[in-house]
């Protein structure tokens, strides 16, 4: 094992996580003492202080695996944020005592659901200075997911118009100022009379229930030309009615895992995609923060012990924004 440039004394043995020992319900989560995770020369230690809750979680912790077999007892959470309590003797960029946060998938050594996550440092970045450790700990998944889709799979730019479907969730509320930030004209569309209103006060220039029946003829009559692009996060019906109303050649754009994906249609360029991850596409997501005063909308905060109580939370559905487990 690699030494690395800590001060071995202030950092515990073990630590508290939420462990899934098998899959399972909510109950499920339990918070045990693990052993602090030790880091090889090019990974850093984060002393985690929050860590965002995706419904992708939930789906892990019941027993869903994008590949292969998980391995018990499991830690997750995908992303987070901390102080660096310990840096690998080969990484030079990052320095222990720097507020940081992070995006990495299927972590080797375990997830943010844990006092302590051991992860490459590749994948680690300064935090964005106008964010508290509670936003910067949930915006890291769904900010680069909303970033890569508005900027890199649509291209959003000034003066057009664009649908984000599903704009009250975690990634939706993101993606919808972002892309009103790069100059476009928002139609959101939400769950409910309170979403509806949410979605108004994120930014956008029309908000409606994307359940109603005639949210395609709301969309013709906010661009009656037709909308110049789509950004899903949920499919279905809705997502239908989205498309009804785009103009030929126009944009759709939806993260891996909006179900149901909506169909090939002639005359639409359509693309699904996964959010990159590593320091660099975070260096990004970090420079449109700051540049858009991006408000990061928290739903609920629940400490580390009531893990299970945010799984079931988010399994109840209607979530404004990013629940959050605070570590520390």
């Amino acid at each position: 094992m690699a030494r690395d440039r800590s001060d071995s004394r202030r950092i515990p043995k073990t630590m508290r996580a939420a462990v899934v020992a098998l899959a399972g319900g909510p109950a499920a989560l339990k918070v045990r003492n693990l052993p602090v995770p030790r880091i090889s020369a090019t990974e850093v230690l984060i002393a985690v202080e929050a860590a965002g809750v995706g419904i992708w979680d939930a789906d892990m912790r019941k027993g869903w695996w994008p590949e292969g077999k998980p391995r018990y007892p499991l830690v997750l959470g995908t992303d987070g944020a901390g102080r660096i309590a310990a840096v690998g003797s080969r990484v030079r960029r990052l320095k222990k005592g720097r507020r940081v946060y992070c995006y990495t998938f299927l972590n080797p050594k375990g997830g943010f659901y844990a006092e302590y996550v051991a992860v490459a440092a590749s994948k680690v970045a300064p935090s964005p200075r106008r964010l508290d450790a509670t936003s910067a700990g949930a915006v890291a998944t769904v900010g680069l997911t909303a970033l890569q889709g508005i900027d890199d799979a649509l291209k959003v730019s000034r003066g057009e118009s664009v649908i984000v479907h599903g704009a009250t969730g975690g990634v939706g509320s993101i993606a919808l100022q972002l892309a009103k930030w790069r100059g476009a004209r928002i139609l959101g569309t939400a769950d409910g009379r309170a979403g509806v209103a949410f979605v108004r006060r994120l930014g956008a220039d029309e908000a409606v229930d994307g359940k109603r029946k005639d949210l395609a003829e709301v969309a013709k009559r906010f661009a009656p030309d037709g909308v110049d692009a789509v950004f899903a996060t949920v499919g279905g019906p809705g997502l239908t009615a989205c498309l009804d109303a785009l103009r030929k050649g126009g944009r759709v754009a939806w993260p891996n895992g909006a179900e149901p994906a909506p169909r090939k249609r002639a005359g639409l360029r359509m693309k699904a995609y996964d959010a990159q991850e590593g320091a660099r596409q975070l260096e990004k997501l970090t420079r449109a923060i700051e540049a858009s005063r991006l408000r990061v909308p928290i739903a609920a905060r629940y400490p580390l012990a009531r893990a299970a109580n945010a799984h079931r939370r988010i399994e109840k559905g209607h979530v404004f924004g990013k629940i959050v487990l605070r570590i520390r």
